[in-house]
């Protein structure tokens, strides 16, 4: 029993042994840590110092006194906390002033006696910690702050402060004022970049849709030609008509390869013509829409008794490279290498049609008529035309017109007046007039010789020196004093580019011209034009609808 009651107290002794051994390790590990902590916070607070002045450091103590005080020191000298205080609030106006004085630098303002009140105000700031008075008895002194010296040093960055708010505060306005106009102009600076570039992409797009076939016309051309091959007993060529010669009719002229435009020319005239019968349509295409243009007039007669000569050019054998100056330039290889070089250019394979030349060999191609009305593929009649052949042209060969107005439409804008010759022949403020409707005495023609005198200008451009490519150029130059100019009314040009000419002036016009980029059977036609375009085209016929025109 002894052994056991001793067992039983060894035991109990040992279990409050070991708790208070546990006991005294646990306080000795929590001593051990405030400790420690003591020792960092200490370690911190020694090594912390001010802010400077200077973003250059330009205030050094000496010994370190000031940067290394001891947290015993903070606390007995309640100076150092206050002067740490001042000591920031002049280093946050000092930042502030200079964000101030870094804005009208960037600005560029006409403000340069503020700019320098800024920067000197800054640079106060900065002289003032480095006053000898101040260095030596606020931060570089080992000892106690003198707070006399301290209450005057207050003083005086209370003042700067008090005169760097008020100077922002009268400025501030002005400045940010100055920032915003500054952010709009570069805003409408970057939205007018975009303007103009947007604008050079629309351009080239709308010259692509200008001169690329439409996918509606080119299927108009497939069904008429597959309308052909499926029943030619019913296109057989006819015999010419002798109303094709005989000039005591009315005679047009129109040379293009597309039907749907030439449809709504002829369409347009007869419609308008008193006596429609007494009108003879001489049309002129290339031999790849030859057959297309006939079946189109085959299937859809015109009205009240109008005749339609269909020819290709190639059927004009005379039209070859040794009489036509440009079909012979076009086989010069210098010449071809400029048309490659050129190729961006507004309408350039019209330039190079010969369709778009045949303008200038009406005398030869109709050597029975005396007058011939020429009409682009791209106006609409709106009014009897047979005034036209009572004109009286005195005696001269073109009667068109004129398109100047002010300095616009001037030789001058067409020829190269550089060129000695073009400077000698031609007078550059004459008035320029326009192809389209073109009303041409062919027996004054044939007296004046002017296909030969076309011939002269045109062998004389091989190199384009004196006009760039295109028709009217050398027109003016080959009708040059013996053009008549004729009423306004006759002729509206524009509809294809200018959305600004008034329906009064439209609506009297007996021929309106849709000349630019915007032909009305393409996508890009201005919509308040085109419905004068599209109440001529024949919706009627089969293949117009399964083209899909979109009219």
């Amino acid at each position: 029993m002894a052994v056991v009651a001793r067992s039983g107290r060894g035991a109990g002794g040992s279990a409050f042994s070991s708790a208070l051994r546990s006991f005294f390790s646990y306080r000795i590990f929590v001593s051990a840590m405030f400790t420690l902590l003591f020792f960092a916070t200490a370690s911190v607070l020694f090594s912390s110092h001010p802010a400077h002045f200077s973003d250059n450091s330009e205030i050094q103590t000496t010994g370190r006194a000031y940067m290394h005080r001891t947290f015993l020191a903070l606390k007995s000298d309640p100076l150092k906390t206050r002067l740490d205080l001042i000591h920031k609030q002049a280093s946050d106006h000092i930042v502030l002033v200079n964000a101030y004085a870094s804005y009208a630098r960037k600005l560029k303002l006409e403000i340069s006696k503020q700019l320098k009140t800024f920067n000197d105000m800054a640079q106060n700031f900065s002289d003032l910690g480095l006053k000898p008075t101040y260095r030596t008895a606020l931060f570089e002194s080992d000892g106690a702050v003198d707070e006399e010296v301290l209450r005057q040093f207050e003083k005086e960055v209370k003042d700067k402060i008090k005169i760097a708010r008020l100077m922002i505060a009268e400025n501030k306005e002005s400045y940010d004022n100055q920032l915003k106009i500054q952010k709009l102009k570069d805003t409408i600076f970057a939205v007018n970049e975009l303007l103009i570039k947007a604008k050079k992409n629309g351009a080239f797009a709308s010259l692509i849709a200008a001169k690329s076939t439409p996918k509606s016309l080119h299927c108009l051309a497939m069904r008429l030609m597959g309308e052909r091959i499926a029943n030619p007993e019913k296109y057989r060529d006819e015999e010419p008509k002798p109303e094709f010669e005989d000039p005591s009719l009315y005679h047009y002229a129109i040379f293009s390869d597309n039907v749907i435009a030439i449809s709504v020319v002829v369409n347009s005239a007869v419609k308008n013509a008193e006596e429609p019968w007494k009108h003879v349509f001489h049309i002129v295409t290339d031999k790849m829409n030859l057959a297309a243009m006939k079946v189109w007039f085959k299937m859809r007669p015109i009205e009240g008794g109008a005749f339609v000569d269909i020819k290709a050019v190639e059927e004009f054998t005379f039209l070859n490279s040794s009489y036509v100056p440009l079909l012979r330039q076009l086989e010069s290889a210098n010449l071809q290498k400029i048309y490659l070089e050129n190729n961006t250019k507004s309408e350039n394979t019209k330039h190079i049609s010969m369709l778009n030349y045949l303008k200038f060999y009406l005398p030869e191609m109709y050597p029975k008529l005396h007058r011939i009305l020429f009409l682009d593929d791209d106006v609409v009649v709106q009014k009897d035309l047979t005034g036209l052949w009572r004109v009286d042209l005195e005696g001269k060969v073109n009667g068109a017109v004129e398109t100047c107005f002010g300095s616009f439409h001037r030789y001058a804008q067409y020829l190269n007046f550089s060129h000695p010759l073009i400077k000698e022949k031609f007078n550059p403020k004459a008035c320029a007039w326009a192809f389209g409707m073109n009303i041409f005495d062919l027996d004054a023609w044939r007296r004046e010789g002017l296909t030969d005198q076309y011939h002269y200008w045109q062998d004389l451009n091989e190199d384009e020196s004196l006009w760039d490519m295109g028709t009217l150029p050398p027109g003016l130059m080959t009708f040059y004093s013996t053009t008549k100019s004729l009423e306004k009314t006759w002729h509206v040009l524009g509809l294809g580019y200018n959305p600004s000419i008034s329906m009064d002036e439209i609506n009297n016009a007996a021929v309106i011209h849709f000349n630019g980029n915007m032909k009305p059977w393409l996508d890009i036609a201005m919509n308040q034009f085109k419905h004068l375009w599209t109440k001529y085209v024949d919706n009627e016929m089969e293949f117009v609808q399964m083209c899909n025109f979109g009219l």
